[in-house]
């Protein structure tokens, strides 16, 4: 496979990344916090995550029970991170060149946010994420220097 088609399939989703951290932000905002806390007690409880004394139980229900306090962050987050990720891409498709190193700075930024994070609050999400990033920023690289050289050789 060449590295503009995984280049294609990254930024595509990196874009599905964003959209759903929009719609998300959207549901955090009009779903009371009660309800995510309640679904949260109800997955535990009727072991949905196997043991509800286990580790994948803990983390959710630890999360819901932070959710509350860090409701307005999350919203804020996931729109941010959402809008600016849509944005990238957008600019990528099109091969607008100053969006590269842009994209390779901000979501190099992501990773060391999502480092930081999933040190500090233990999730089990961050690090993937943050895995994925960093292979989308070389991807991102790669194709900047490839898009370079087409335009010199031109």
């Amino acid at each position: 496979m060449s590295t503009e088609k995984l280049f294609r399939i990254a930024i595509t989703l990196k874009g599905l990344d964003g959209a759903l951290q929009l719609v998300g932000g959207l549901v955090l905002m009009i779903v009371p916090a009660s309800v995510i806390s309640g679904f949260a007690h109800a997955v535990v409880t009727r072991d949905l995550l196997g043991d509800p004394e286990g580790t994948l139980a803990r983390h959710l229900e630890l999360a819901a029970g932070h959710f509350a306090e860090g409701r307005t962050f999350a919203v804020v987050y996931l729109f941010a991170h959402g809008l600016i990720k849509l944005g990238l891409v957008w600019a990528l498709a099109r091969k607008v060149m100053r969006a590269y190193p842009v994209a390779a700075v901000v979501l190099s930024a992501f990773v060391i946010y999502e480092v930081f994070r999933a040190i500090h609050t233990h999730s089990l999400a961050l690090p993937f994420f943050a895995v994925l990033d960093v292979v989308i920023v070389v991807l991102v690289l790669r194709e900047y220097r490839q898009l370079k050289q087409d335009r010199v050789a031109a």
